[in-house]
């Protein structure tokens, strides 16, 4: 199942320690590699000779311990890791994560590593509902770590309450999911557009948007990660344009997407109008800079790229996103209805956490038959996956 997928095991200090031994155990039998670093609090609850016997490999606990000649062992382990697991994860290593503070071998490879990391508090109740702590985790969650969040029961201090490390085979379950997604796009092409277009006004100036075209990455690699092919026509974008897709189309202005998107519809099963194109042009641009102290500009109407993709969509699926200022459940709904599409995204630009430029968004999902499926603050490729998932279910 993990056969030659790499997981660190980061081990901070608390009684829940005795429960990564299990996860250690567990991953071994299912294939993986495991490489466990240990605070020295962990130490005081476990050897690292129960892990190292269990990993089969040797315990990193200190930074400048070698793993091989030459290597400096946080960034050997960082850039083996195909994902970082920390369980226990106590609130003080989490602070450490949300501050990026590297003063033990465990922060140290966790700041050094590019890979996925999944952390699974442990603490008291407390400790847990405190306003920094729950913030910490936030801007943990809106960086994209994953969370195996905590359990409500009995606590080793004999309080009752939310705080107690997740079971050993839930974490294993989530870093299973996590390496080995399901593959419920193979087989299917899907055309994602992103980013803005822009419109000339003159030799210097063009009418643009703050979009960032990070929404579009996001969905570009959820469909790669679960085995689907992606053409990705993008504008003006912030991000790197994702590895992952087959095809990538850069576009300037609105029709230029629009004919991009019209060449490649034909071939793909699913289209996802993450972009935002310009909805006006000007009708006489100039050639050159425009020297007054006043200009006044006439403009004319752009295509419409998902109503004319809408029109002739027949048996293929098409999700559209509508950002908003106000009224928006009503405006969404109406463009679900006006481009013919079978899913729109709709987010209020104006929430904190929402809309252009930032890491998570806030959205509502809706479909043909008026169900709203509310998606509360989350990363964008977290919305990503589930967005996808309302596609497969259509």
């Amino acid at each position: 199942m993990l056969y030659g997928k790499n997981v660190v095991l980061g081990v901070s200090g608390g009684i829940a320690v005795y429960k990564a031994c299990e996860i250690v155990s567990r991953l071994k039998k299912s294939g993986a590699n495991v490489d466990v670093i240990m605070t020295d609090n962990a130490r005081e609850f476990v050897t690292p000779l129960t892990f190292q016997t269990l990993a089969k490999s040797a315990v990193v606990t200190n930074a400048f311990e070698p793993v091989k000649e030459f290597d400096i062992n946080h960034i050997s382990l960082a850039k083996k890791a195909d994902i970082l697991v920390v369980a226990p994860a106590t609130a003080n290593v989490i602070a450490k994560f949300a501050e990026g503070i590297a003063d033990d071998m465990l922060t140290t490879t966790y700041l050094a590593s590019n890979a996925q990391k999944l952390i699974c508090p442990a603490m008291n109740c407390n400790m847990y509902d405190d306003v920094a702590t729950q913030k910490n985790m936030q801007t943990l969650r809106e960086r994209g770590v994953l969370f195996c969040d905590s359990a409500v029961g009995l606590l080793a201090c004999g309080d009752v309450g939310k705080g107690r490390m997740a079971e050993p085979c839930d974490i294993v379950k989530a870093i299973v999911d996590y390496l080995t997604p399901v593959q419920d796009f193979e087989n299917k092409r899907v055309l994602i557009t992103s980013g803005g277009t822009e419109e000339k006004i003159d030799g210097v100036r063009v009418i643009a948007n703050h979009s960032s075209g990070k929404m579009g990455k996001a969905l570009a690699e959820a469909v790669a990660d679960r085995g689907g092919s992606v053409v990705f026509v993008y504008g003006n974008v912030k991000v790197d344009v994702p590895k992952c897709v087959e095809k990538a189309i850069h576009v300037t202005t609105t029709q230029e997407m629009l004919d991009a998107c019209n060449a490649e519809f034909d071939s793909c099963d699913v289209a996802i109008m993450a972009a935002a194109p310009a909805d006006y042009k000007v009708k006489n641009t100039f050639s050159q800079k425009v020297k007054s102290d006043t200009l006044t500009l006439e403009l004319v109407k752009n295509p419409d790229i998902a109503k004319t993709l809408g029109e002739k969509k027949g048996e293929r699926k098409l999700v559209v996103f509508s950002a908003e200022t106000e009224n928006l459940i009503e405006n969404a709904k109406g463009k679900l209805k006006k481009k013919h599409a079978d899913l729109v995204v709709a987010n209020d630009v104006t929430v904190e956490g929402a809309g252009f430029d930032v890491d998570t968004n806030v959205a509502t999902i809706i479909d043909n038959d008026g169900n709203e499926f509310e998606c509360g603050k989350m990363s964008k490729r977290e919305l990503a996956d589930v967005i996808l998932d309302k596609v497969n279910a259509l």
